[in-house]
Parts: structure tokens; C-alpha cells; sequence
């Protein structure tokens, strides 16, 4: 570990622990609810999903009917989940009418593919030495990841709608919406190539001093091909005859490559990893919470008792300042000339004049010996026992 990890790791470690641990306490909380939170949204999807019905193009027109209201005239367009397997096919192919014979596709240019979703995008790649004096970089490289690795990506489409392989020629289709829709697309890589970038006297510099350089950039191309079986998860409904699939909000699929099957043990298997890092971490949670509040709390009793003997050393201090003249006559006779084993043994100034109790020793002066029973936890000076309290012992 080099030693800008260390320092990082140290800093952690020391907010982490910030608090007697409550500030690690509030983070598992925090990890702990987003956890609860995404277990909840993602209960509510296996529950669409499970009962969402799985059928091909050709049968959502038994499936799905278009009402028409005889008071106004409008329509009255009935949306059902479903989870429909198909074709990608472009919508030009499918209309019947001259376009036909050119259907309206896009065409790779790097490899020649057609499809109707191409998605090109370019990333640079960084070093990973860090250099001479590179312990500084950490902190910076974990902030700029994420910035570096956007890179910059480019994509087109056309409409197209998913086709039945069974029925040649295509005479069902479901039209595929993807407006507003933020889901992954089943993509499939056509193009991958990474061209290096010829370093320069400041790349040496940059590496010298471990600042992150690119190395090189990688060009992909992925495009969403013809005649691939994919299938779509979304809101059905149908419109002037024509059936069209939006995708929703709150399920997590839209495109995919998976079977409805397959879907389902994958959010099963999420649900049950969601639920029960939920209950660990939270449970974590509320006994570090628990420790850091009860530590707090002791503190503070600690302190507020702290500050209750000093307002009384105050007032004791004030009263012993305010004493008649007798007592003082009485406090120079004990600062006399005073044998050395009748001392105070905490001030060495003052006769011995109070016994503990219940330890009976008599080995400090009176004033002293108050000093003694403000401490949080008074002790004998000689045998460290408990003692409650002081006697005055007057000579006859």
C-alpha cells in the first residue's frame, strides 16, 4: 500500500469512528434503507413480472382489444403488462407498401451489420503507475473515475417493431416505443479496437509526478441487429390496429435477452440478497448506534459531574476565603512548625486534622481531604478504598 492509501485509509478510519462510532452507525443506516427501499421496488417488479402474461406477437390480438366509446367517438385503448417475445424487424419491412423493397435500416460502418439501433462510443484509457511522487494522485483518481470513464458515446435508431419467425410473411407486429425509456438495450459489440497514443516529452512529465495520461482509446460499435430474438417488457395497448409496447418505469427490464424465466430467479435472487443485507446492516446499525449513544451519554454525565465539583471547589474556596479571624488563628497554627509525620500527605503544608470513612486513615488536612470527596470516584490516598466522606478530629 503506498503511502497516499495509508493516508487515505487513515482519514477513513478516523471519520468512521468520529463519535464513538456514530457517524459508521448513521452510514449502515443510510445503506441500510436504500437497501429496504430497492427491496421494496424490486418485490413490487417480480410481482408485475410473475404475473405479467407471456405471449408472442400473434396472440396479443387475442389478448388485447381496442374498446371504442359510442358517445364521443374517441378511443378507449385498453394497456396490459405483457411480456412479448419476438423478432427485431424494421418497421419499413413490415408496412406492405413499396418502402418494402428498401427498408429503412441503418448499416455499420465499420463492419457492415444492419440494424436498427447503432450506439458508437470512444473511452480513453489511463496509466495505472503512479509515479515518483504519485501518493498524491489517490484521492484524485477516485474522484476523477468516474468523470474519465464516461468518455463519449453517440447513438442512432429507427423505428422498428418485434415480428413473429413462425408467419412469413410478417402480417402481426408489435411496435417498439422507446421514448423516454432509460433501460439497458440488448446491444450486440460489431466493432472493438484500441489505437495507442503516441506519448509526448509531458507525458513523461505527467508521469513523472503521477498524474493519470491516456494511453489509448478504444473505439466500440454496438448495434441492435435484424432478426434478433429478444424480448420486451412493457405496457401493450393497441392503436388504430396497431399494437405498441412502452416501457415502465418501475420494472427493470425493457429489451432483453432474457427469457420471462430467467427474469424472474434474476430479481428473485436480488430480492432475497436485498432483504437480507438489509436486516444485517441494519442490524449492525443499531448496535453501533446503541454502543456510540450510551458512550455519549456517559461522557456526559462524566463532564456534567466534572462541572458540578468545580461550582463546589468554587464555593468551598469562597467560604474558606470568608472565614472569622479565629479560624485563621487556628490555620497558622497548623502551618507552624509541624512535626513531618503529622503532615498532610497530599500537601505537606498542613497538620493532619480529617479521618476517612470507613477506612479510618487520618492523613490529610481538613481542606485537602474535601479536595479528596469532589474527585468522580474519591479514594483513599493510602489504602485506595471507597470512602464516602471526611471526619474533623479536634484535639483536647
Amino acid at each position: 500500500m503506498s503511502a497516499g492509501d495509508q493516508i487515505a485509509a487513515a482519514l477513513t478510519a478516523h471519520l468512521a469512528l468520529a463519535g464513538d462510532g456514530a457517524f459508521l452507525g448513521v452510514a449502515l443506516a443510510y445503506v441500510a434503507i436504500r437497501s429496504f427501499t430497492k427491496f421494496s421496488a424490486t418485490s413490487s417488479a417480480l410481482r408485475k413480472i410473475r404475473d405479467a402474461p407471456s405471449v408472442q406477437v400473434s396472440d396479443l390480438r387475442s389478448l388485447i382489444n381496442e374498446e371504442t366509446d359510442g358517445e364521443d367517438g374517441g378511443e378507449r385503448i385498453s394497456k396490459v403488462v405483457v411480456v412479448v417475445q419476438g423478432l427485431v424487424e424494421s418497421k419499413s419491412a413490415v408496412k406492405g407498401s413499396w418502402k418494402s423493397l428498401w427498408p429503412a435500416v441503418l448499416v455499420s460502418h465499420d463492419s457492415g451489420d444492419r440494424g436498427v439501433i447503432i450506439q458508437r462510443s470512444q473511452k480513453c484509457i489511463y496509466n495505472e503507475w503512479r509515479g515518483l511522487f504519485g501518493w498524491y494522485t489517490d484521492l484524485r483518481a477516485v474522484v476523477a473515475r468516474a468523470w474519465r470513464d464516461q468518455g463519449s458515446s453517440s447513438i442512432r435508431m429507427v423505428p422498428f417493431v418485434l415480428v413473429d419467425g413462425r408467419q412469413q410473411p410478417h402480417s402481426d407486429y408489435v411496435l417498439v416505443d422507446l421514448d423516454g425509456s432509460k433501460h439497458p438495450l440488448p446491444l450486440t459489440t460489431v466493432y472493438h479496437n484500441m489505437q495507442p497514443i503516441q506519448a509526448s516529452p509531458y507525458t513523461f512529465l505527467q508521469a513523472l509526478l503521477g498524474h493519470e495520461y491516456p494511453v489509448g482509446v478504444v473505439d466500440e460499435e454496438k448495434i441492435l441487429p435484424l432478426g434478433k430474438e429478444v424480448t420486451a417488457v412493457g405496457t401493450c395497448f393497441s392503436k388504430n390496429g396497431i399494437f405498441e409496447i412502452k416501457s415502465c418505469r418501475d420494472l427493470p427490464y425493457f429489451l432483453s435477452e432474457l427469457t420471462k424465466d430467467q427474469m424472474v430467479i434474476e430479481l428473485s435472487f436480488k430480492t432475497k440478497f436485498l432483504l437480507w443485507s438489509g436486516i444485517v446492516v441494519g442490524t449492525v446499525s443499531i448496535g453501533i448506534l446503541g454502543y456510540a449513544i450510551v458512550r455519549n451519554w456517559n461522557k456526559w454525565k462524566q463532564w456534567w459531574e466534572y462541572r458540578r465539583a468545580q461550582l463546589q471547589n468554587r464555593a468551598v474556596d469562597g467560604d474558606s476565603s470568608s472565614n472569622n479571624s479565629e479560624s485563621e488563628v487556628v490555620e497558622d497554627e497548623e502551618v507552624g512548625d509541624i512535626p513531618d509525620g503529622q503532615l498532610c500527605v497530599i500537601c505537606l503544608m498542613r497538620r493532619r486534622r480529617s479521618a476517612f470513612v470507613p477506612c479510618g486513615h487520618m492523613v490529610c488536612c481538613q481542606r485537602c481531604a474535601f479536595s479528596v470527596e469532589r474527585d468522580l470516584s474519591p479514594k483513599c490516598p493510602v489504602c485506595r478504598q471507597a470512602i464516602r466522606g471526611s471526619v474533623r478530629i479536634y484535639d483536647s
